[in-house]
């Protein structure tokens, strides 16, 4: 979970982002859309929750390697390694 204010106020505005994209679906559902704009809004709403879903998860990787026993620049190296491994798993 985010921690800091700024990180807080991040995930929040991108949640509020999804949730107007989901309102955009379901109304593209009722109005009875062709499938290639449902499939583009399913799409975008796709790639906005794995984008925060990759920052949470960076959050929490970080917090969590913050009290490894190791040279901080080992330390950072490590974290970096995990989180592009993790992004590249959410893509």
């Amino acid at each position: 979970m985010p921690h800091s204010p700024a990180e807080k106020k991040k995930a929040l505005s991108r949640v509020r982002r999804i949730q107007g994209q989901m309102q955009a679906l379901e109304r593209k559902l009722e109005a009875g859309a062709d499938c290639a704009p449902v499939l583009q809004q399913l799409a975008a709403i796709r790639g906005a929750v794995n984008g925060l879903m990759s920052e949470v998860l960076e959050s929490h990787l970080r917090e969590e390697f913050e009290h490894i026993d190791a040279a901080p620049k080992q330390r950072r190296a490590s974290i970096d390694h995990a989180v592009a491994l993790v992004r590249s798993y959410l893509k």
